[in-house]
């Protein structure tokens, strides 16, 4: 059985996770491809390797070229379902969706059908998402495992205005999650981040006995 670690060193978001499923063999015109399915336009996907510290790895940018259209549970979930993606991605693109709308009705009060999501309801935050279902299946991922999730300090500014790190809705979907304070400045752990992982896995700790195949 084919498994996955997540070694979240440095906090985990969509482009990451994007970042390293194309690192361990997601082909990204393969990636592309499955995009088109959905009926979504407006954007580019791109994929570059990236520099920090001489180690290179690679970085998945989504760049949006239209104005952007805030998008409630429903809307998204009949983008997933008017698609001609797998089945399975299907499903668990909306399970990742459905943990986002709990948190953020759960932090701004109001109707899970009468959320309006606004970062996440993004064209960049759909194909991070979906993305992430797509990756999983193309390489058979059938097991995930994750580190411990570090969390920054400080704030980030958003469409509601200036929130404390780690968002609310972070920390509503880290609930029961171990997950530890550091000292650096800024949001390492996304909403998006933090929605896929914790629908992916309960397994949070050190990485378990294994064969490794590709980092």
């Amino acid at each position: 059985m084919r498994i996955a670690y997540f070694d979240c060193f440095s906090g985990i978001s969509g482009d990451m996770i994007l970042g390293a499923l194309v690192d361990m063999g997601l082909d990204i015109d393969c990636l592309k491809e499955e995009f088109k399915k959905l009926s979504i336009s407006g954007y580019d996907v791109m994929a570059k390797k990236v520099e920090k510290n001489h180690i290179y790895g690679t970085k998945v940018d989504i760049i949006v070229k239209d104005k952007q259209t805030h998008r409630n549970l429903r809307d998204i979930n009949k983008i997933i379902d008017d698609s001609t993606l797998d089945g399975e991605v299907k499903e668990l693109s909306k399970n990742i969706f459905l943990r986002l709308a709990k948190a953020e009705c759960k932090v701004h009060n109001v109707d899970i059908n009468k959320i309006h999501f606004h970062e996440v309801g993004a064209i960049d935050s759909i194909l991070d998402i979906v993305g992430a279902s797509i990756g999983l299946r193309k390489l058979n991922i059938k097991k995930v495992y994750s580190s411990y999730l570090p969390l920054g300090t400080g704030f980030v500014k958003c469409s509601h205005g200036l929130i404390p790190i780690p968002a609310p809705a972070t920390a509503e979907l880290i609930r029961g999650i171990p997950a530890y304070s550091t000292n650096i400045n800024g949001e390492l752990v996304t909403p998006t981040g933090a929605a896929i992982i914790t629908a992916l896995t309960n397994n949070f700790g050190k990485m378990p006995l294994m064969s490794v195949d590709k980092v």
